[in-house]
């Protein structure tokens, strides 16, 4: 179908029933009950503006198509992410990058710099945090590159789900896989080809709906703890996801339609701390790996460790001391921490937009959470790629221990 032809098929669906955008007053009079008019108009959309018209997922696709690079990009990171949280890898899972991305231009320049430096941690599988869904906010906030691309208010998601696409496919063309989170299940028929990990956030994580829908996509899928710390929600989303479902979403065509899925096997607990503190501690992930075996016994107990959010106490200074802990633990031999996350940037701390718009933003600066620097990014990296190694020879020459003693020697 052509762009004029989509626009004709497209035309019934403008805005209609429009109201003032001014907030309803709480003490709306009853309608008359005998004019049904009056009634229908009472009951109908009675708080909605209007519908405008959204892109068909297959339109975009064909629109914004991926390279044979971008595809052997995803494939390679997808499986070998798998392999790390099936405990089969003994390298560590490391979702690094923005806390969301508001230009893509600064986010190709992050990729670059990511790109560079991946050879020399060959210990650490790197994807690039890429969130460009509508960001969760605990109130209200900015919601994100798809849903408001300008930063402006004017909601122009079909803008951003090029620009989100476009960036995607730049960044896997480029060798730099990417991970997400997800929202909504519309959403991810536009983009989910180029994911090669995905996360359901803390405040999404109890959500039958997002349990459903990570039940079948074709990536592996991490579960934030709740927003309390609680990781039994986590590890209940774990067993629900790995089963299949049936229910409600769209085709790539964009048609409504009801989506059964195998099961996502490929599932992880994240712990990111609570309104209780931090959880990245031995003890806290001795006790979820323990929650975790007896809830899949067949599975390994796969955790990643966020360094930001709650275990950061929302300091990003504090993101090298989480992953201190971390690397001790790992040089200790711990197998259970598969994965960290890092919230990270070109340039340190965070912004607000400015009161005239976005045009002046600092570069290379998150408006949503603080994030590190790249050069503090790299320092932490490079801690994690040699207590990888650690672990590895430490893990040996256990194992060689064990042998030697078994046979008496």
């Amino acid at each position: 179908m052509d762009e004029q032809a989509q626009k004709h098929s497209l035309s019934r669906f403008r805005p209609f029933n429009v109201v003032s955008s001014k907030p309803a007053a709480a003490n709306t009079p009853m309608p008359n009950l005998d004019d049904d008019l009056s009634t229908q108009k009472y009951i109908s959309d009675r708080r909605v503006i209007g519908y405008d018209p959204l892109i068909q997922p297959a339109l975009l696709r064909h629109e914004i198509q991926s390279t044979s690079e971008s595809h052997r990009t995803i494939a390679s990171a997808r499986f070998n992410a798998a392999r790390i949280v099936a405990g089969h890898d003994d390298r560590v899972l490391v979702i690094v990058g923005p806390c969301s991305i508001h230009s893509p231009e600064q986010a190709l320049a992050y990729a670059k710099l990511l790109k560079e430096k991946i050879p020399t941690w060959p210990n650490l599988l790197i994807i690039m945090r890429a969130y460009l869904y509508e960001k969760p906010r605990t109130t209200v906030g900015w919601k994100g590159l798809i849903n408001d691309p300008a930063i402006d208010g004017s909601f122009q998601i079909n803008k951003g789900l090029r620009l989100a696409r476009q960036l995607l496919c730049d960044l896997t063309n480029l060798g730099v896989p990417v991970g997400s989170e997800l929202l909504d299940t519309i959403s991810p028929q536009y983009l989910n080809d180029l994911i090669s990990w995905g996360a359901i956030g803390a405040r999404t994580t109890e959500s039958q709906l997002h349990r459903e829908l990570a039940s079948g996509v074709s990536f592996p899928i991490g579960f934030k703890n709740g927003t309390d710390g609680s990781v039994a929600v986590a590890v209940d989303a774990m067993r629900s996801s790995s089963n299949p479902h049936a229910f409600m979403g769209v085709t790539e065509q964009g048609i409504a339609a009801i989506v059964k899925t195998r099961g996502n096997q490929d599932v992880h607990v994240i712990l990111r701390g609570g309104t209780k503190g931090p959880n990245f501690s031995t003890e806290h992930v001795r006790e979820a790996a323990s929650t975790i075996a007896k809830a899949r016994p067949q599975n390994h107990p796969s955790i990643m460790i966020d360094c930001s959010h709650g275990n950061s106490q929302k300091n990003h200074n504090n993101q090298p001391k989480v992953l201190d802990d971390v690397c001790t633990q790992l040089r200790r031999g711990d197998k259970d921490i598969t994965g960290v996350m890092i919230e990270s940037h070109i340039n340190e701390g965070r912004q607000d937009v400015p009161a005239e718009g976005p045009a002046n933003l600092k570069y290379g600066v998150s408006i949503t959470d603080a994030c590190i620097d790249w050069q503090t990014t790299v320092t932490m990296l490079d801690r994690l790629n040699s207590a990888v190694q650690e672990r590895r020879t430490v893990l040996i020459n256990a194992s060689l221990s064990k042998v030697a003693h078994e046979n008496g020697v």
